[in-house]
């Protein structure tokens, strides 16, 4: 009887992107809290952050410790709407970030797996999950809604930039795993687009807005925290995490299936209620608490639902071998042909 035979590099590879996504992605959404809270214009935040992380690939690949793929109008043109709809997601939780707690963003974050798994099956002719996945993602919106229905500190602004959030959040983790795939960018070519393009949009959101109007007044009256040390370090920090995030975001992308993908980023969030029930007051109640881990709870169900649906799967993908015949009707074999060719580099 033949095995499965893993590539133990391509395995230690793809789980190193996964565990830097997950460390990232954990601590960025304290960070950025904690910087919109010293520095509260969003708009100005995230356009330092694109700053940094297309200048920071920009200079790497001048200096010969990166290739990145070099820019071009027509790359461009493919890549814009993906830019978009990047951006109007960091728009949203930044905004989010702005008027709720971290608690908060971290339930509507968990509810897109749900979604990505229905957009998936629905856009992207993925195979409808099994009825077990969809038991352990219907836990993660029960405890959603036992979250907001516990929720004291609930204010339309706040909940209404939530369900932006969650609309864009959806669109991004579904649309960009299309770009990603088909594009033909390496790694740091996808940060280098993703952040330039999304620079670029910046001053459109800050005119729509009107937080131009705030920066200006503020610098003007030389009031506010401009020049604060504890201003500049929080910007500064979630300058450099937002650069780390955007590698480790494309790259598990590259290697991991968009339901995958997002379930990783829901699962991690353990580590950020931790973190932010020690740090500060900011956070939800023992209750609402007790529903956002009831909610993380059912990303763990998700996770066991496919490692037993993928373990079954490549006992039939052997047999199947062994009889002459194919199965590729099975979403884990389905995944892991699409990962297989779709390596973490690709220059």
């Amino acid at each position: 009887m033949s095995s499965i035979r893993v590539d133990p590099t391509k395995q230690l590879a793809t789980s190193s992107l996964v565990v830097g996504y997950a460390l990232c992605s954990s601590l960025l959404a304290v960070i950025n809290k904690f910087a919109i809270t010293k520095f509260n214009y969003p708009g100005l935040l995230t356009a330092l952050q694109y700053l940094t992380s297309a200048s920071g690939v920009w200079v790497l690949g001048k200096s010969g410790f990166l290739y990145h793929d070099s820019f071009s109008y027509e790359t461009a043109k493919k890549f814009l709407p993906a830019a978009l709809v990047f951006y109007l997601a960091i728009f949203t939780n930044t905004n989010l970030l702005r008027h709720a707690n971290v608690d908060t963003f971290i339930v509507f974050r968990s509810l897109t797996p749900l979604l990505v798994a229905i957009a998936d099956t629905l856009f992207r002719k993925q195979p409808i999950p099994s009825k077990l996945t969809f038991v352990s993602l219907f836990v993660i919106l029960g405890g959603a809604v036992g979250y907001v229905a516990t929720d004291s500190a609930f204010t339309l602004t706040a909940y209404s930039w939530a369900l932006a959030y969650l609309v864009t959040i959806t669109s991004e983790m579904v649309y960009i795993k299309h770009i990603v795939s088909n594009i033909g960018l390496n790694t740091w070519g996808l940060v280098f687009y993703n952040n330039l393009l999304s620079l670029m949009m910046a001053p459109l959101f800050w005119i729509l807005t009107g937080e131009y109007s705030e920066v200006f007044a503020s610098w003007g009256s030389k009031v506010g925290n401009w020049f604060e040390f504890d201003a500049f370090f929080a910007v500064a920090l979630s300058c450099v995490f937002g650069f780390l995030i955007s590698f480790f975001g494309f790259a598990a992308r590259k290697a991991i299936s968009a339901t995958a993908f997002t379930v990783t980023g829901v699962v991690n969030k353990f580590l950020t209620v931790v973190i932010n029930v020690f740090i500060w007051d900011k956070h939800a109640s023992p209750v609402g608490l007790f529903c956002l881990i009831f909610t993380l709870a059912g990303g763990v169900l998700y996770q066991q639902s496919v490692t037993v649906a993928g373990s079954a799967s490549m006992q039939r993908e052997t047999v199947s071998e062994q009889t002459g015949g194919e199965n590729d009707g099975d979403e884990e074999s389905q995944l892991i042909k699409k990962t297989d060719g779709d390596g973490v580099e690709r220059d």
